[in-house]
Formats: C-alpha cells, sequence, structure tokens
C-alpha cells in the first residue's frame, strides 16, 4: 500500500530532523499540524545533502553527491524513491509546485562544498548562500502559503533574509569546524586565522540587517499556521547571535556557542507569550 510507504518515509524525515537538529525540531512543533510534515520533508532533504559534503569523509563524495542528485530525479519523475527522504521530499515538492530552479541552486553551493575551499568575492559569498539558504527558505515560504502565487512574492525577499542571516549565524558559530577541519572559508575579504574585531563586527552588523527586515516585511506577515514557528526560530538564532557577539573576536575561533535547554524552553516559552498576546 502506497499510503503506509509515504507515511514511513515522511516519519524517515521527521526522524532525521528531531536526530539533527533539535532547535530547528522544537520550532518546527510550533507550526501547525497541516504544514509540519512538509517542512519535515525539506529539512530531510536538505540535511542529507548537507552531511554528505559535510562529514562523509570515508567515502567518495562526489559519487554520493551525483547519485543523490540522480535518484531524487528519478523519484520526481516516477513518483516514488525506495529512498524515504527523497520520496517524502518530492511528495512535498510536487504539492506546492516548487520550482526546481530552488533546488538546482541548492545543489549547486552543496556541491561547491566538495571543491571550493574560499569565497574571493561578495558576488560568489552570495550566490552560495543564495543556493544553501535562501533557497531553503523559499521551499518552506511556498509550504507556509499553501502554495499561492501572490503571497508567496510578497514575502519573498523576506524569507531569503531570513535564510540568510540563519546562515551567516552558522558561519559564524561553526568558524573552527569550518576553518580547521573542512579547510573552509566563506566570508569574503576577511582572513579568519587573524579575524579583528572590526571585521568580527562588520559581520555581526550585516547579520542585523538581515534580522530587521526580515521581522518586519516577512515574519509579522506570515500566516498564523507558520508565524509562531518561524519566531521561534528566528528567537534561537538571534540568542545566538547576541552570545557570538560578546565572544570576543581573537576568542571566536576557540568557542562553541550553544543555546542550553533551559534557555530554549525559556525562549519558547517568551515566544509563545508574545503569540497569544497578538504581539507577533
Amino acid at each position: 500500500m502506497k499510503e503506509l510507504f509515504d507515511n514511513v518515509s515522511e516519519n524517515c524525515s521527521k526522524l532525521v530532523t528531531k536526530s539533527y537538529s533539535t532547535s530547528f525540531s522544537m520550532a518546527v512543533k510550533m507550526l501547525s499540524p497541516k504544514i509540519r510534515t512538509d517542512i519535515y520533508n525539506i529539512y530531510g532533504f536538505v540535511r542529507f545533502a548537507d552531511e554528505i559534503v559535510d562529514t562523509f569523509h570515508a567515502y567518495d563524495k562526489e559519487k554520493l553527491m551525483n547519485r543523490f542528485e540522480t535518484d531524487y530525479y528519478v523519484a520526481l519523475e516516477q513518483g516514488i524513491s525506495l529512498n524515504p527522504i527523497l520520496n517524502s521530499f518530492q511528495r512535498t515538492i510536487k504539492k506546492y509546485d516548487i520550482s526546481d530552479d530552488l533546488v538546482q541552486a541548492f545543489l549547486k553551493s552543496m556541491k561547491a562544498d566538495l571543491y571550493k575551499t574560499e569565497y574571493a568575492t561578495k558576488e560568489e559569498y552570495d550566490e552560495y548562500i543564495y543556493g544553501s539558504a535562501d533557497v531553503v527558505g523559499l521551499m518552506c515560504l511556498k509550504v507556509f502559503v499553501n502554495g499561492d502565487e501572490k503571497r508567496y512574492n510578497e514575502l519573498k525577499d523576506a524569507a531569503m533574509r531570513l535564510g540568510s542571516a540563519f546562515q551567516k549565524v552558522n558561519f559564524l558559530r561553526d568558524l573552527k569546524d569550518d576553518f580547521e577541519s573542512l579547510n573552509r572559508s566563506y566570508f569574503p575579504n576577511i582572513d579568519l586565522g587573524k579575524l579583528d574585531a572590526n571585521s568580527k563586527q562588520i559581520i555581526i552588523d550585516e547579520i542585523e540587517a538581515d534580522f530587521e527586515y526580515a521581522y518586519k516585511h516577512g515574519i509579522l506577515k506570515l500566516p498564523v499556521e507558520a508565524k509562531f514557528g518561524v519566531y521561534t526560530a528566528y528567537r534561537y538564532y538571534r540568542k545566538l547571535l547576541k552570545k557570538l557577539n560578546k565572544v570576543p573576536s581573537t576568542k571566536i575561533m576557540d568557542t562553541r556557542i550553544r543555546i542550553s535547554n533551559p534557555m530554549k524552553i525559556n525562549l519558547l516559552a517568551r515566544s509563545y507569550v508574545k503569540y497569544k498576546l497578538n504581539i507577533i
């Protein structure tokens, strides 16, 4: 029975989300039950692609990535895949008519991580962030607005800015692993080996501008089914950024910033109060 297999596939995507990211999983739980499954399906796909390029060092990552892409398009054509992550993702893609341009941009950025270690210009940096983060925000936005093209276009820029902010916070938080373990340097014109206070502040200010735009022009205008969940993720990343801002530039490569579980619960509670009081 295909329905049973599809349910199993979607549960696998949910399991991937819960296993790899407790914070994102928490935010997804704050979404309406009507849209949670499709967000899990998107996360499962992007997480597996990210794992291929970031962690599967003992294997031929390029072959794995090419096979992952090929299998996805076979699944999209046939409407089924025995890879449950691809099976659930292709269902969401078709359900909301998500453009293949977004998937291709994402895969392009993931494949760049196989060989590209430095982003020397802002254009390269922006292109990578668009593919690795902005388009994921746009896929999720398609789900949030239930495929409404007019509403999607109204919120598109804000969704991209929020995706950019999340990714840049990740870059700043993961500087040590990216620079020392993966030999990657995403921020253009900045020597991460000698990161100074001014350079760090430029990055912080850029992220703050993205967050401010995303909140005013996107989060506040989201459908009720999505608003609380997205706001929860926004608050979590703002807290991460605040903690990163307090770390001296000379120490940031040696400091792993995390949000404790009690603090996550506190953030969730505060977000819920604001949501219920209609402050957001």
